[in-house]
């Protein structure tokens, strides 16, 4: 109750939100002299052991999380029978109340707020924890525009056997829920990464991503419904931010980013992306700095002006050295690999990266074609691929394709592609936009295991190309896309 003394210490003064479990109250900490947030375990629960150990399993596994987007535990107990954890005090709003309050936020902050959640995220999986409940309402904002994320209540250690909350037990919120979570099976980070994704969308959509009247049809949803291009509903949004958001919401485990840190690279790029294209400073610039995780309790002086664009110039330095690194590598497909018609350094070689799928709903498409797959067809490894649907009447449609991307307009002269699938027919076509409109600039011709579209530009300069597939038998593979 509000006026009620926990502990002899800590004095309930507002109740702050009441979830299923437990309820959230700001709070006076008489010994220390600060506000704090207190969650305590609803009454019912608090007799089941189930409860009182996934609360308890709440306060240890936050306890080691000390990282500046991570809100930090500052004590546990229990009062009367009630189960408490007592939290820092964030002074804000959380991003599902931004939301409500501004509708779809703009793209360079959405992608900050999100880079933040994620980087909290990822300390939490190198530290073997899974959140679980990756949602808006969990992740708080403070003063200063920090993202924090928040509510670790149905989190677990990686690898844990304890017996609570095993494979079968649907836990999570439904508009968040990743397949896997919904379907009832074991998770991992990449479960939260889906998660985030669904969260991002939401913040650059003003909406859910799957709609549902009831948390069963959400569910569904998840598990069955398309991933939803973000493009659709915010045209100006550009086709690296799409890509990302639907790789990260990929149905399968296995086709999201391997790791948390590859999404949170990703993330990165858009947010480059986003102020290369002369997007306005939305005041996060800091957010590639990635300071050292602060002891619990510890609090930063404060900094003027001087220190600061001092901190922000050093950030950015080193993230365009990041990005330099990134494009030079071919290891994965978040850079502009380097790639020709072998695997020699050589002057004539294009960076060129494999940017997103091609299937407008204009030409008999319904807008998507495996787009969590796209970055392997330029990821170095000739064993992965972005494929097709399978189709058994591909007469119906005009085509689909894959749209690549130069590291800057160029006047191509050859595109290679590698497939595991030979036989079926393509065209090669070039355009100033990633959506098109795109024109041919090769011979149409039958795709083998290698094959080499001869392009004539008329010496223009392009910055996206389309591998235009017009015909095939069932199902396209393209495995590699090198190009001069």
């Amino acid at each position: 109750m509000v006026g009620e003394l926990i502990a002899d210490r800590y004095e309930l003064q507002e109740l702050a939100g009441s979830g299923g479990m437990s309820s959230v109250y700001r709070a006076h900490d008489r010994l220390l002299e600060r506000l704090v947030a207190i969650k305590v375990l609803h009454e019912q629960y608090s007799k089941d052991p189930e409860y009182v150990e996934r609360f308890r399993r709440e306060a240890q596994a936050i306890a080691r999380l000390s990282h500046p987007n991570i809100v930090t535990v500052i004590d546990r107990g229990e009062h009367e029978g009630r189960q408490y954890i007592v939290f820092e005090h964030v002074a804000g709003e959380n991003l599902k109340e931004t939301v409500q309050r501004l509708g779809p936020l703009p793209v360079g902050r959405a992608l900050a707020l999100a880079h933040q959640a994620a980087r909290g995220l990822a300390f939490a999986h190198q530290h073997g924890v899974v959140h679980r409940d990756v949602k808006p309402h969990n992740v708080l904002i403070d003063t200063e525009g920090t993202a924090k994320v928040t509510d670790f209540g149905i989190a677990r250690s990686v690898g844990r056997e304890d017996g609570i909350t095993e494979t079968g037990t649907v836990l999570g919120t439904s508009d968040y829920l990743a397949p896997e979570q919904a379907a009832g099976q074991r998770v991992d980070a990449c479960s939260d990464q889906y998660s985030l994704g669904a969260l991002l969308y939401e913040l650059l959509a003003g909406d859910v991503p799957y709609p549902a009247p009831n948390v069963v049809t959400a569910a569904m949803r998840h598990l069955n419904d398309p991933v939803p291009s973000i493009r659709s509903v915010r045209p100006e949004i550009s086709p690296r931010v799409d890509a990302m958001v639907r790789r990260a919401m990929a149905k399968r485990p296995e086709d999201r980013y391997p790791t948390t840190d590859a999404l949170i690279a990703a993330l990165e790029a858009c947010i480059l992306e986003e102020r290369q294209e002369g997007a306005a400073d939305d005041g996060q610039t800091e957010v590639f700095q990635r300071p050292s995780p602060v002891s619990a309790g510890r609090r930063h002086g404060p900094r003027g002006p001087g220190v600061r664009w001092l901190a922000i110039a050093l950030g950015l330095v080193l993230i365009a050295a990041a990005v330099s690194i990134g494009i030079l590598s071919t290891r994965d497909g978040n850079g502009l690999p380097i790639v020709g018609d072998d695997d020699t350094a050589n002057p004539a070689q294009v960076r060129i990266q494999a940017l997103a799928d091609y299937d407008p709903p204009a030409g008999g498409g319904d807008g998507a074609e495996h787009p969590e797959a796209v970055s392997r067809a330029t990821d170095g490894d000739p064993s992965t691929y972005w494929t097709t649907e399978r189709y058994s009447d591909f007469e119906s449609k005009d085509g689909v394709g894959l749209v690549l991307e130069t590291a800057r307009p160029a006047a191509l002269g050859r595109l290679v592609v590698r497939s595991d699938t030979p036989g079926f027919e393509a065209v090669v076509k070039a355009g100033s936009k990633a959506d098109g409109p795109f024109e041919d600039v090769s011979k149409s011709a039958q795709v083998g295991t290698r094959t080499t579209f001869e392009l004539d530009t008329g010496d223009k300069e392009y910055r996206y190309y389309l591998i235009w597939i017009t015909s095939l038998d069932s199902v396209a593979h393209v495995n590699e896309v090198r190009a001069r």
